[in-house]
Protein backbone atom coordinates (compact mmCIF):
# COMPACT_ATOMS: atom_id res chain seq x y z
CA UNK A 1 0.00 0.00 0.00
CA UNK A 2 1.47 3.62 -0.65
CA UNK A 3 2.15 6.15 1.80
CA UNK A 4 -0.49 7.97 2.99
CA UNK A 5 -1.62 11.75 2.25
CA UNK A 6 -2.56 14.00 4.78
CA UNK A 7 -4.70 17.17 4.52
CA UNK A 8 -4.50 19.47 8.14
CA UNK A 9 -6.93 21.33 8.43
CA UNK A 10 -6.40 24.43 10.86
CA UNK A 11 -3.07 25.85 11.55
CA UNK A 12 -3.41 26.99 14.89
CA UNK A 13 -1.17 25.50 17.68
CA UNK A 14 -2.74 21.82 17.49
CA UNK A 15 -2.72 21.83 13.65
CA UNK A 16 0.46 23.53 13.25
CA UNK A 17 2.24 20.64 15.46
CA UNK A 18 0.28 17.85 13.74
CA UNK A 19 1.44 19.12 10.16
CA UNK A 20 4.89 19.65 11.83
CA UNK A 21 5.31 16.35 12.83
CA UNK A 22 3.93 14.40 10.10
CA UNK A 23 5.78 16.29 7.83
CA UNK A 24 9.01 15.46 10.08
CA UNK A 25 8.08 11.60 9.61
CA UNK A 26 8.19 11.88 6.17
CA UNK A 27 4.29 12.12 5.29
CA UNK A 28 2.95 14.25 2.26
CA UNK A 29 0.94 17.18 4.01
CA UNK A 30 -1.40 19.77 3.11
CA UNK A 31 -1.82 22.82 5.32
CA UNK A 32 -5.02 24.41 5.20
CA UNK A 33 -6.37 27.42 7.45
CA UNK A 34 -9.17 29.95 6.72
CA UNK A 35 -7.10 32.72 7.25
CA UNK A 36 -4.16 33.50 4.83
CA UNK A 37 -2.14 35.52 7.55
CA UNK A 38 -1.27 32.40 9.43
CA UNK A 39 -0.05 30.50 6.20
CA UNK A 40 2.30 33.16 4.90
CA UNK A 41 5.03 32.31 7.09
CA UNK A 42 4.75 28.72 7.05
CA UNK A 43 4.83 29.04 2.91
CA UNK A 44 7.82 30.99 2.42
CA UNK A 45 9.78 28.83 4.85
CA UNK A 46 8.65 25.42 2.90
CA UNK A 47 7.53 23.69 6.37
CA UNK A 48 7.21 24.54 10.17
CA UNK A 49 9.69 25.10 13.19
CA UNK A 50 9.41 22.27 15.83
CA UNK A 51 11.00 22.61 19.10
CA UNK A 52 10.19 20.74 22.58
CA UNK A 53 9.66 16.81 22.33
CA UNK A 54 9.65 16.83 18.48
CA UNK A 55 12.70 18.73 17.00
CA UNK A 56 13.11 19.46 13.00
CA UNK A 57 11.53 21.33 10.09
CA UNK A 58 8.55 19.58 9.46
CA UNK A 59 8.41 19.72 5.39
CA UNK A 60 4.66 21.29 4.10
CA UNK A 61 4.35 19.98 0.41
CA UNK A 62 0.91 22.69 0.14
CA UNK A 63 0.22 25.27 2.03
CA UNK A 64 -3.69 26.97 1.35
CA UNK A 65 -6.56 28.82 2.10
CA UNK A 66 -8.75 26.75 -0.61
CA UNK A 67 -10.05 23.52 1.05
CA UNK A 68 -10.87 22.20 -2.57
CA UNK A 69 -7.14 22.26 -3.13
CA UNK A 70 -6.36 20.92 0.36
CA UNK A 71 -8.27 17.59 0.35
CA UNK A 72 -8.14 16.63 -3.35
CA UNK A 73 -5.36 14.11 -3.10
CA UNK A 74 -5.78 13.53 0.42
CA UNK A 75 -6.25 10.06 2.28
CA UNK A 76 -6.55 11.24 5.56
CA UNK A 77 -8.69 14.69 6.88
CA UNK A 78 -7.01 15.46 10.53
CA UNK A 79 -9.58 18.34 11.29
CA UNK A 80 -7.21 20.70 14.08
CA UNK A 81 -10.21 23.24 14.68
CA UNK A 82 -11.94 24.78 17.53
CA UNK A 83 -14.68 22.75 17.55
CA UNK A 84 -16.81 26.13 17.00
CA UNK A 85 -15.89 26.26 13.94
CA UNK A 86 -16.87 22.43 12.92
CA UNK A 87 -19.93 23.06 10.80
CA UNK A 88 -18.29 25.40 9.08
CA UNK A 89 -16.01 23.08 8.52
CA UNK A 90 -18.28 20.23 7.39
CA UNK A 91 -20.28 22.11 4.83
CA UNK A 92 -16.83 23.90 3.18
CA UNK A 93 -15.80 19.82 2.75
CA UNK A 94 -18.78 18.41 1.65
CA UNK A 95 -18.87 19.21 -1.83
CA UNK A 96 -15.06 18.34 -2.66
CA UNK A 97 -15.17 14.12 -0.61
CA UNK A 98 -14.34 11.15 -2.48
CA UNK A 99 -14.86 7.53 -1.46
CA UNK A 100 -12.26 6.13 0.89
CA UNK A 101 -11.13 9.12 2.60
CA UNK A 102 -10.68 9.31 6.22
CA UNK A 103 -12.02 12.16 8.58
CA UNK A 104 -10.83 12.72 11.85
CA UNK A 105 -11.48 15.23 14.71
CA UNK A 106 -8.94 16.40 16.53
CA UNK A 107 -11.23 16.64 19.35
CA UNK A 108 -14.48 16.04 18.70
CA UNK A 109 -15.48 18.11 21.96
CA UNK A 110 -19.60 16.98 22.83
CA UNK A 111 -20.85 15.48 19.69
CA UNK A 112 -18.67 16.59 16.90
CA UNK A 113 -19.19 13.60 14.97
CA UNK A 114 -22.52 14.14 15.23
CA UNK A 115 -22.61 17.55 14.13
CA UNK A 116 -20.44 16.69 11.21
CA UNK A 117 -22.45 13.68 10.21
CA UNK A 118 -25.86 15.92 10.11
CA UNK A 119 -23.91 18.10 7.80
CA UNK A 120 -22.94 16.05 5.44
CA UNK A 121 -26.76 14.72 5.71
CA UNK A 122 -28.42 17.78 4.72
CA UNK A 123 -25.44 18.47 2.34
CA UNK A 124 -26.55 15.43 0.60
CA UNK A 125 -23.15 13.73 1.02
CA UNK A 126 -23.00 10.41 -0.73
CA UNK A 127 -19.32 9.19 -0.64
CA UNK A 128 -18.25 6.96 1.65
CA UNK A 129 -15.85 8.28 4.33
CA UNK A 130 -14.28 7.00 7.69
CA UNK A 131 -15.49 9.56 9.91
CA UNK A 132 -13.92 9.54 13.75
CA UNK A 133 -13.19 11.90 16.42
CA UNK A 134 -10.52 11.96 19.33
CA UNK A 135 -11.10 12.40 22.99
CA UNK A 136 -8.47 15.28 22.81
CA UNK A 137 -5.65 16.63 21.16
CA UNK A 138 -2.85 14.41 20.78
CA UNK A 139 -0.31 17.42 21.70
CA UNK A 140 0.57 19.79 24.59
CA UNK A 141 1.83 22.82 22.34
CA UNK A 142 2.04 26.70 21.94
CA UNK A 143 3.03 28.54 18.97
CA UNK A 144 6.34 30.35 19.71
CA UNK A 145 6.55 32.47 16.76
CA UNK A 146 5.12 32.27 12.75
CA UNK A 147 5.74 28.86 11.77
CA UNK A 148 6.81 27.86 14.63
CA UNK A 149 5.80 25.54 17.74
CA UNK A 150 6.64 24.29 20.75
CA UNK A 151 5.64 20.90 21.48
CA UNK A 152 5.81 20.15 25.12
CA UNK A 153 4.47 16.57 25.04
CA UNK A 154 2.87 14.15 23.23
CA UNK A 155 -0.13 11.87 25.34
CA UNK A 156 0.61 8.47 25.67
CA UNK A 157 -3.09 7.47 24.96
CA UNK A 158 -6.12 8.88 23.11
CA UNK A 159 -9.29 7.30 22.42
CA UNK A 160 -10.31 7.28 18.77
CA UNK A 161 -13.81 6.03 18.05
CA UNK A 162 -15.79 6.23 14.50
CA UNK A 163 -19.35 7.01 13.90
CA UNK A 164 -20.55 4.61 12.87
CA UNK A 165 -19.07 2.47 15.60
CA UNK A 166 -18.52 -0.88 13.88
CA UNK A 167 -16.14 0.80 11.57
CA UNK A 168 -13.34 2.39 14.53
CA UNK A 169 -11.09 -0.65 13.31
CA UNK A 170 -11.22 -0.01 10.23
CA UNK A 171 -10.00 3.86 11.11
CA UNK A 172 -7.71 2.67 13.34
CA UNK A 173 -5.84 0.72 10.98
CA UNK A 174 -5.79 3.23 8.84
CA UNK A 175 -4.32 5.32 11.15
CA UNK A 176 -2.38 3.63 13.88
CA UNK A 177 0.91 2.90 11.76
CA UNK A 178 1.15 6.80 11.98
CA UNK A 179 -0.15 7.48 15.69
CA UNK A 180 0.31 4.68 17.48
CA UNK A 181 -1.14 6.28 20.71
CA UNK A 182 -4.61 6.32 19.12
CA UNK A 183 -6.00 3.51 21.04
CA UNK A 184 -9.66 2.47 20.60
CA UNK A 185 -12.81 4.19 21.71
CA UNK A 186 -15.99 2.41 22.87
CA UNK A 187 -17.83 5.03 20.73
CA UNK A 188 -18.43 8.59 19.68
CA UNK A 189 -20.73 8.83 23.18
CA UNK A 190 -18.21 8.42 25.24
CA UNK A 191 -15.35 10.08 23.69
CA UNK A 192 -17.96 12.81 23.74
CA UNK A 193 -19.36 12.54 27.10
CA UNK A 194 -15.27 12.08 28.55
CA UNK A 195 -15.23 15.69 27.84
CA UNK A 196 -13.44 16.85 31.11
CA UNK A 197 -12.99 20.30 30.12
CA UNK A 198 -16.29 20.96 30.27
CA UNK A 199 -16.07 20.32 33.89
CA UNK A 200 -13.22 22.35 34.47
CA UNK A 201 -13.11 25.13 31.67
CA UNK A 202 -16.49 27.01 31.86
CA UNK A 203 -17.30 26.96 35.47
CA UNK A 204 -13.51 28.31 36.69
CA UNK A 205 -13.81 31.04 34.31
CA UNK A 206 -17.48 32.04 35.34
CA UNK A 207 -16.85 31.93 38.94
CA UNK A 208 -13.54 33.70 38.35
CA UNK A 209 -14.56 36.22 35.79
CA UNK A 210 -13.91 39.30 38.48
CA UNK A 211 -10.56 38.65 39.43
CA UNK A 212 -9.26 37.78 35.43
CA UNK A 213 -10.83 40.93 34.48
CA UNK A 214 -8.94 43.02 37.25
CA UNK A 215 -5.30 41.26 37.36
CA UNK A 216 -5.30 40.14 33.45
CA UNK A 217 -5.34 36.55 34.52
CA UNK A 218 -2.11 37.15 37.23
CA UNK A 219 -3.02 34.34 39.32
CA UNK A 220 -2.53 30.53 39.01
CA UNK A 221 -6.07 29.30 37.09
CA UNK A 222 -6.10 26.09 39.31
CA UNK A 223 -4.76 26.13 42.11
CA UNK A 224 -5.73 29.78 43.22
CA UNK A 225 -8.61 29.49 41.22
CA UNK A 226 -10.35 26.41 42.76
CA UNK A 227 -11.33 27.18 45.89
CA UNK A 228 -13.44 24.79 48.47
CA UNK A 229 -17.03 26.22 46.84
CA UNK A 230 -15.55 26.92 43.38
CA UNK A 231 -14.71 22.82 43.52
CA UNK A 232 -18.58 21.98 44.73
CA UNK A 233 -19.95 23.76 41.56
CA UNK A 234 -17.34 21.69 39.56
CA UNK A 235 -18.19 18.52 41.47
CA UNK A 236 -21.94 19.09 40.58
CA UNK A 237 -21.14 20.25 36.81
CA UNK A 238 -19.27 16.37 36.71
CA UNK A 239 -22.16 14.79 38.44
CA UNK A 240 -24.48 15.96 35.92
CA UNK A 241 -22.33 14.93 33.13
CA UNK A 242 -21.98 12.26 34.29
CA UNK A 243 -25.82 11.44 34.88
CA UNK A 244 -26.58 12.03 30.96
CA UNK A 245 -24.12 9.56 29.86
CA UNK A 246 -25.24 7.10 32.17
CA UNK A 247 -29.01 7.81 30.74
CA UNK A 248 -27.38 6.97 27.23
CA UNK A 249 -25.62 3.99 28.93
CA UNK A 250 -22.32 4.97 28.97
CA UNK A 251 -19.81 5.08 31.94
CA UNK A 252 -18.51 7.73 31.92
CA UNK A 253 -15.15 8.55 33.47
CA UNK A 254 -15.44 11.03 36.39
CA UNK A 255 -13.40 14.08 37.00
CA UNK A 256 -11.32 12.51 39.73
CA UNK A 257 -10.89 9.90 37.99
CA UNK A 258 -9.35 11.00 35.16
CA UNK A 259 -6.95 13.09 37.27
CA UNK A 260 -5.49 10.22 38.99
CA UNK A 261 -5.89 8.13 35.58
CA UNK A 262 -3.43 11.34 33.96
CA UNK A 263 -1.66 12.88 36.82
CA UNK A 264 -1.29 10.20 39.61
CA UNK A 265 -3.59 12.73 41.49
CA UNK A 266 -5.61 11.73 43.96
CA UNK A 267 -7.94 13.17 46.70
CA UNK A 268 -11.19 12.17 48.64
CA UNK A 269 -12.67 15.20 46.97
CA UNK A 270 -12.51 16.66 43.76
CA UNK A 271 -10.65 19.79 45.75
CA UNK A 272 -8.09 17.61 46.67
CA UNK A 273 -7.65 15.75 43.83
CA UNK A 274 -6.50 18.75 41.69
CA UNK A 275 -4.36 20.71 45.18
CA UNK A 276 -2.30 17.25 44.66
CA UNK A 277 -2.34 17.80 41.24
CA UNK A 278 1.77 19.00 39.99
CA UNK A 279 0.90 19.11 36.83
CA UNK A 280 -1.31 21.86 37.65
CA UNK A 281 0.97 24.04 39.35
CA UNK A 282 2.00 27.31 37.58
CA UNK A 283 -0.86 27.26 35.02
CA UNK A 284 -1.93 31.20 34.73
CA UNK A 285 -5.59 31.98 33.75
CA UNK A 286 -6.40 33.65 30.32
CA UNK A 287 -6.26 37.58 30.39
CA UNK A 288 -9.52 37.74 29.38
CA UNK A 289 -13.09 35.91 29.66
CA UNK A 290 -13.46 36.29 25.99
CA UNK A 291 -11.75 33.19 25.42
CA UNK A 292 -12.32 29.97 24.17
CA UNK A 293 -12.62 28.17 27.69
CA UNK A 294 -16.22 30.05 27.12
CA UNK A 295 -16.99 30.94 23.74
CA UNK A 296 -15.71 27.31 22.34
CA UNK A 297 -16.31 24.99 25.83
CA UNK A 298 -19.90 26.59 26.27
CA UNK A 299 -21.62 25.96 22.82
CA UNK A 300 -19.59 23.25 22.52
CA UNK A 301 -19.38 21.03 25.38
CA UNK A 302 -21.78 22.13 28.17
CA UNK A 303 -25.13 22.60 25.80
CA UNK A 304 -25.10 19.26 23.67
CA UNK A 305 -24.48 17.76 27.16
CA UNK A 306 -27.93 19.83 28.69
CA UNK A 307 -29.68 19.41 24.98
CA UNK A 308 -29.29 15.93 25.20
CA UNK A 309 -30.11 15.71 29.11
CA UNK A 310 -33.54 17.63 28.21
CA UNK A 311 -34.31 15.31 25.65
CA UNK A 312 -33.63 12.33 27.88
CA UNK A 313 -35.33 13.75 30.79
CA UNK A 314 -31.85 14.04 33.04
CA UNK A 315 -31.81 17.68 34.69
CA UNK A 316 -29.19 19.55 34.32
CA UNK A 317 -29.88 22.64 36.41
CA UNK A 318 -26.05 23.61 37.22
CA UNK A 319 -24.70 23.39 33.27
CA UNK A 320 -27.95 25.58 32.51
CA UNK A 321 -26.56 28.13 34.89
CA UNK A 322 -23.38 28.47 33.47
CA UNK A 323 -24.43 28.46 30.08
CA UNK A 324 -26.46 31.48 31.38
CA UNK A 325 -24.24 33.21 32.96
CA UNK A 326 -21.50 32.94 30.13
CA UNK A 327 -23.94 33.85 27.74
CA UNK A 328 -24.60 37.36 29.77
CA UNK A 329 -20.51 37.79 30.12
CA UNK A 330 -20.07 37.53 26.36
CA UNK A 331 -23.32 39.17 25.36
CA UNK A 332 -24.08 35.83 22.86
CA UNK A 333 -26.94 33.65 22.91
CA UNK A 334 -24.82 30.41 23.28
CA UNK A 335 -27.96 28.25 23.01
CA UNK A 336 -28.37 29.61 19.55
CA UNK A 337 -25.12 28.99 18.45
CA UNK A 338 -24.31 25.77 20.19
CA UNK A 339 -24.42 22.29 19.56
CA UNK A 340 -27.98 21.21 20.46
CA UNK A 341 -29.90 17.84 19.78
CA UNK A 342 -31.49 19.69 16.49
CA UNK A 343 -27.58 20.28 14.87
CA UNK A 344 -26.30 16.77 15.92
CA UNK A 345 -29.12 14.93 14.22
CA UNK A 346 -30.62 13.40 17.52
CA UNK A 347 -33.72 15.70 18.41
CA UNK A 348 -37.11 13.51 19.38
CA UNK A 349 -34.67 10.39 19.35
CA UNK A 350 -34.87 7.84 22.41
CA UNK A 351 -31.64 6.36 24.08
CA UNK A 352 -31.83 3.27 22.04
CA UNK A 353 -32.26 5.09 18.99
CA UNK A 354 -29.07 7.32 19.78
CA UNK A 355 -27.02 4.35 20.50
CA UNK A 356 -28.01 2.80 17.72
CA UNK A 357 -26.60 5.98 14.98
CA UNK A 358 -23.52 5.64 17.01
CA UNK A 359 -22.89 2.05 16.71
CA UNK A 360 -24.57 1.60 13.07
CA UNK A 361 -24.45 4.95 11.68
CA UNK A 362 -28.60 4.86 10.97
Amino acid sequence: MSQLRFAVLGAGHGGMAMAGHLGCMGYSVRLFNRSEARLIPIRNAGGIELSGVVEGKGPVELVTSDIAEAVRDADVLMVVVPASGHRYLAAELAPHLRDGQAIILNPGRTGGAFEFRQVFKEAGVHQEVLLGEAQTLLYACRNTNPGQVKVFGIKNSVPLAALPGHQTVDLLERIHPVFPQFVPGDNVIKTGLDNIGAVFHPALMVLNAARIESTRGEFQFYFEGITKAVAQVLERVDAERVAVAAALGIRAMTAREWLYMAYDAHGKTLYQAIRNNSGYKGIQAPATIDHRYLWEDVPMSLVPIASIGETLGVATPTIRHLIGLAGLMNECDYWREGRTVERMGLAGLTQKQIRHIALEGF
